[in-house]
């Protein structure tokens, strides 16, 4: 019953951390046009911060919904893989893409889940468990110290160097609002994290020169309007049809 008001723009295939590779142009960070909104979901970021919509949906590979929410200041989450349905998605990197909500507030966000979460038979990866409302525990009363017996735990790995001084600033205030609140910090380890973006940059890119192979001018997306033979109208149809960012991509995967 939701009524849609528009596709939003966004980094081309979701390669991308910034939302500037998209075919139509750049999407502008609403609360300053010199910067961008992250990526790849960019445009629903910006459309939420803008206040022209409650809410957007994005996908998430492997940050395109939470950095973005992150840059323009608002909340959004990439649900556990298999939560939401992946039908009609165009495939990046298959095994980690997960369409999920952007919204003002967690409790606009947990509405959304809420609306989008469920089993979908027409998508093999999709979780078949009971239905859970992601609201209950931010609609409860739950007096003066509603996160009391709350653990969260600070992976020391990501509060080392290269950190910026203002993120470290506003992530004490946050921690500090959460232990107000009732929450105990501890920290934890995760001595492998220094191999998740290599394991990214190996599984995403091969994933998405497979995915993306389907679009060679015959099934799928941009033909070329001259060529010669066959073999030639798959070359000029993917270089004509593929921007720089993603060519990047399928050749490092390939």
């Amino acid at each position: 019953g939701t009524v849609l008001l528009a596709k939003t723009n966004m980094d081309e295939f979701a390669m991308g951390s910034s939302s500037e590779t998209s075919h139509f142009g750049p999407v502008k960070n609403p609360w300053n046009l010199r910067y961008v909104p992250g990526g790849s979901s960019g445009g629903s970021a910006a459309a939420v911060a803008a206040r022209l919509v409650p809410g957007a949906t994005g996908t998430d590979t492997g940050g395109s919904i939470r950095q973005p929410a992150a840059l323009s200041g608002i909340c959004g989450l990439k649900p556990t893989y298999g939560i939401c349905s992946r039908y009609g998605l165009v495939a990046f990197a298959s095994s980690l893409d997960q369409a999920g909500p952007f919204g003002q507030t967690a409790h606009d966000v947990a509405l959304l889940l809420n609306a989008m979460a469920g089993h979908d038979p027409r998508d093999s990866t999709s979780l078949d468990r009971p239905t859970e409302d992601y609201t209950r525990l931010l609609t409860q009363d739950r007096g003066a110290k509603p996160l009391a017996g709350l653990t969260i735990g600070l992976p020391r790995e990501y509060f080392g160097d290269g950190i910026d001084a203002d993120v470290a600033t506003a992530l004490a205030a946050a921690l500090a609002e959460f232990r107000a609140l009732g929450a105990r910090t501890i920290e934890v380890a995760l001595p492998n994290a220094r191999l998740a973006v290599p394991v990214y940059y190996v599984i995403a890119p091969a994933e998405a020169s497979s995915n993306l192979s389907r679009f060679d001018g015959v099934r799928y997306g941009h033909r070329a309007a001259t060529y010669a033979d066959l073999t030639d109208m798959y070359r000029k149809s993917r270089a004509e049809g593929f921007g720089a960012e993603v060519k990047r991509r399928i050749l490092v995967g390939t």
